[in-house]
């Protein structure tokens, strides 16, 4: 087999075959699609023969230019739209879309404190989707990681929350992922959980700064499933961001706060135009 001469339908139905082993296979593509998705969310990391891991590789950056690469570098200023005086407003940037789509040093990933992705099929979370469409090999890395950690700290250790972990980003445009367990809200919101949750960025951009990554994008960490009130997290988010590049002047060139739903864009634009 060609593999270069692979179309992205013959790609799929390649894949498809290979982990499904031996299920059913759905006639239409979009349902091999989420066949082969729900497979991948589900299965622990193992090695994969270098011809499946090729074109695993090509089919899901095909998948990545097909959805358009937007270059963070090139987003507007929250000064350019906003007229924003607030510390760093001529590099922070908002935009509403897909994270996966980002070209930058680093995208932030809201992970879960066993930090292997979900397993949920085709479940909504970013999480899921981040380790979908980077590919098999994410997952990977976060084992090893984590298997890393609990030979330091024994068989029970899971990420604590705000401490960020950098992997990388494989089929993804982005660099690399920062992995993040944001608070999660039980009951009425605290001080302790928006203490934790401005630790959330702060860590990640020191993170950044150690690790010479210049151009980062946030997600609404902590928000959805892990309940934190969507207003007050981006009141959190921009505070914390805006104080850091205050004290660390020059250290990044380009700061994203990406959102997918337009109740959070709004959250923030009115954080902006103030």
């Amino acid at each position: 087999m060609i593999i270069c001469e692979l179309t992205q339908a013959e790609r799929l139905k390649y894949l498809v075959k290979w982990f499904a082993d031996g299920a059913d296979i759905p006639a239409d593509e979009d349902g091999m699609c989420r066949l082969l998705r729900s497979i991948m969310n589900m299965r622990m990391p193992r090695r994969l023969p270098d011809e499946v891991l090729k074109i695993h590789d090509e089919y899901l950056l095909q998948i990545a230019r097909d959805k358009g690469i937007v270059a963070a570098a090139d987003l507007p200023s929250i000064k350019e739209i906003f007229g924003s005086t607030a510390p760093g407003s001529d590099i922070i940037s908002l935009w509403q879309g897909d994270i996966t789509r980002l070209e930058c040093g680093a995208i932030v990933n809201a992970a879960n404190s066993a930090m292997l992705g979900c397993f949920v099929p085709m479940h909504g979370c970013i999480d899921n989707y981040i380790h979908s469409y980077a590919g098999v090999q994410l997952r990977a890395e976060c084992l090893e990681r984590m298997d890393e950690l609990r030979s330091k700290y024994g068989d029970s250790y899971e990420q604590p929350t705000a401490v960020p972990m950098l992997t990388g980003a494989y089929n993804l445009p982005a660099k690399s992922v920062i992995h993040v367990v944001g608070p999660i809200v039980y009951g009425s919101l605290t001080e302790a959980h928006e203490v934790l949750l401005a630790n959330c960025y702060k860590n990640i951009l020191d993170m950044c700064c150690k690790n010479a990554i210049k151009t980062v994008a946030f997600c609404c960490i902590s928000t959805g499933e892990f309940n934190f009130p969507g207003r007050r997290a981006a009141e959190v988010a921009v505070m914390s961001v805006s104080d850091w590049i205050k004290h660390n002047d020059g250290a990044m060139e380009k700061v994203v706060f990406d959102v997918f739903k337009d109740e959070d864009r709004r959250f923030y634009e009115e954080l902006f135009a103030k």
